[in-house]
């Protein structure tokens, strides 16, 4: 059944003297993966020890020509397979684009990466993209853009809109920011090495059967041990040596770390990236032998990688010690997960709630630092609300702007809190504001970002600032949950008032561009996801194209407006309106930067 299994690293897989080509099928669903999957694969080949896993992927061979090119048709791991090709193309075109800075062994090395999507002294692609959408003409359009293809290539319409190339010119931006850093094309071909090295498994099956049989027997046969299973095995096998007759009510406690943090696993080895990286110093502290003054013994930063090897030291010095540190930790950390395990942190609730809103989990490392060190900081529920308030506003403003990037966060809040010394109360609250503004874009660039087309550009932070804007008019007699979810999707969504869809209903035309489609057209382009076009809506598949009056009117079957009459007050001014036109969404835009901007103010 299966004809081979190896661990490869990505350099051989892509080996630019093979003659092996990938192919996705038609029947494979489309290139879906978005910006975070990118940034994920991106961040952890480079903050990760040379060889990083990347995973696994499954393809059918059933080629017997050695002399011929080898066809293997993917049938999992495509979106891993596509993303790598699309990273290797932003590679060399931003190398090429950059070549009077490479010698010559540099060159060669740009030489070797075109070969590793194209075959040797040809235009033959090494992956053909699934077809769907256009993935497979957008791949080979930004071969020949990028300049790994010499044949000339019609670029569709709209591709730039689409995901390969999205893809593309995100990974060209991270690269430009490692550049940036250094001012070095150095640390961009440390990368290019760091990615070459990094590794897949290849399963390699004879036929489609084959293929099926193997994916039923991995889902029957359970998942493969996780580092938080390790770290369980390790601490208790640790207390069974010297503790026999108490392991049980270590199991115990164990388990209720775990329910401190619950049941996504994501979450849990968060928890223990984070409990290292906020306690390093003093985690660190017991390993140090006489005038040694090392202070990254068991290592710089958690990561998914080391994991495992640092907290195995940790439990081996002293797994008693250990357990009852993370067991304290890991209820702290629940108030951050709002699970409500923790009912302590109760007066930071809302606070806390619209940090994990905005997305601000990066930060949770310097809270659980702060939480555990309250009362040696001297710190009361009122500085913590205004610190998280300081970070909601920090995070406002980053992840609408990309800056600082997403890799320095951790580095951040560890740096924070090594230099917090012995400041305390109000001092520690201004110092750590002091920080989050040094680092945080400027008024310029966010209000910049504010007035562009806001939902295309990040959609989560046009939700968060449309549902925090709501809620701070709320009373308690008219108060709703605008995140509440059912069947993992929202209740209350983003509505576009002028509507977003390809055809334009002729009653928009009219209003919007007195008749003129081309004009009406061209206006959506303009401002259809901008803020002044964005609002609120608990029944947003009731509206969609609807005409304005019949949005702002619209009742559910007992008569109650579902509509922009739906009493929040960031429809009021939209339901005192008679019509919708540019003007209308330039007026409201306008107000709302203006709201924001004073709202989330670091100056």
């Amino acid at each position: 059944m299966i004809k081979s299994v190896n661990n490869y690293p990505i350099s051989q897989l892509f080996d630019p003297e093979s003659n092996v080509i990938y192919s996705i099928p038609m029947y494979q669903r489309e290139y879906t993966w978005n910006k975070g999957q990118w940034e994920t694969l991106f961040d952890d080949v480079y903050e990760n020890e040379n060889g990083y896993f990347l995973g696994s992927i499954i393809c059918i061979n059933q080629s017997d020509d050695a002399l011929q090119s080898q066809q293997l048709e993917v049938v999992d791991g495509q979106q891993r397979l596509t993303t790598i090709s699309i990273l290797f193309a932003a590679v060399y075109g931003y190398l090429s684009s950059k070549s009077d800075l490479l010698d010559d062994d540099q060159k060669n090395l740009l030489f070797n990466l075109k070969r590793r999507l194209v075959l040797k002294n040809t235009d033959a692609q090494k992956l053909n993209p699934q077809s769907q959408n256009n993935n497979s003409k957008d791949f080979t359009s930004m071969l020949h853009e990028c300049g790994v293809i010499k044949k000339p290539v019609e670029k569709l319409a709209n591709a730039g809109n689409r995901r390969i190339y999205k893809a593309f010119n995100f990974f060209q931006s991270k690269l430009d920011d490692l550049f940036i850093v250094n001012n070095d094309i150095g640390e961009v071909l440390n990368y290019l090495d760091k990615l070459n090295q990094a590794c897949l498994v290849k399963i390699e099956v004879s036929s489609h059967s084959d293929a099926y049989t193997l994916f039923e027997s991995l889902n029957n046969r359970g998942v493969p041990l996780t580092a938080i299973d390790l770290i369980k095995n390790k601490l208790l096998a640790k207390l069974d040596v010297s503790h026999t007759e108490q392991i049980q009510s270590y199991f115990d406690q164990w388990i209720r770390v775990l329910s401190f943090l619950g049941d996504d696993y994501a979450i849990q080895e968060r928890f223990f990236r984070q409990f290292y990286n906020a306690f390093k110093e003093e985690l660190n502290e017991p390993f140090k032998k006489g005038d040694d003054k090392k202070r990254e013994t068991l290592g710089s930063i958690a990561t998914k990688s080391n994991l495992m090897g640092i907290f195995e030291k940790i439990i081996d010095r002293d797994p008693n010690a250990f357990l009852e540190d993370i067991y304290s930790a890991s209820f702290e950390y629940s108030a951050l997960l709002l699970n409500g395990k923790n009912e302590s942190w109760s007066e930071c609730q809302s606070n806390l709630r619209d940090l994990n809103n905005i997305q601000g989990v990066p930060s949770y490392l310097l809270l659980l630092y702060l939480m555990r060190k309250k009362a040696d900081l001297n710190l009361s529920y009122e500085n913590f609300n205004q610190i998280i308030k300081n970070l909601i506003s920090f995070f406002v403003r980053r992840n609408l702007t990309d800056s600082p990037p997403t890799r320095d966060l951790t580095l951040l809040f560890m740096a924070i809190i090594k230099d917090i010394g012995d400041k305390k109360g109000k001092d520690l609250v201004e110092f750590i504001y002091a920080r989050l503004k040094a680092v945080s874009s400027p008024d310029q660039l966010f209000e910049e970002k504010l007035r562009g087309p806001l939902y295309e550009e990040n959609t989560d932070v046009a939700r968060f600032l449309l549902c925090y804007l709501a809620e701070r008019h709320m009373t308690s007699e008219t108060r709703v949950n605008l995140w509440e979810q059912r069947s993992n999707k929202y209740l209350w969504t983003i509505e576009h008032i002028f509507p977003q869809g390809e055809n334009i209903p002729k009653e928009w035309v009219d209003m919007i561009a007195n008749g003129d489609a081309a004009l009406a057209k061209n206006i959506q382009q303009q401002v259809v996801h901008q803020l002044g076009n964005l609002t609120i809506s608990g029944f947003n598949s009731n509206l969609s194209n609807l005409g304005f009056e019949e949005k702002k009117n619209r009742k559910d079957s007992e008569g109650r407006f579902i509509g922009f009459k739906n009493n929040l007050k960031l429809n009021e001014y939209i339901a005192s309106q008679d019509k919708w036109t540019k003007q209308n969404i330039d007026s409201r835009s306008a107000d709302l930067v203006s709201q924001i901007l004073k709202t989330f103010a670091l100056n």
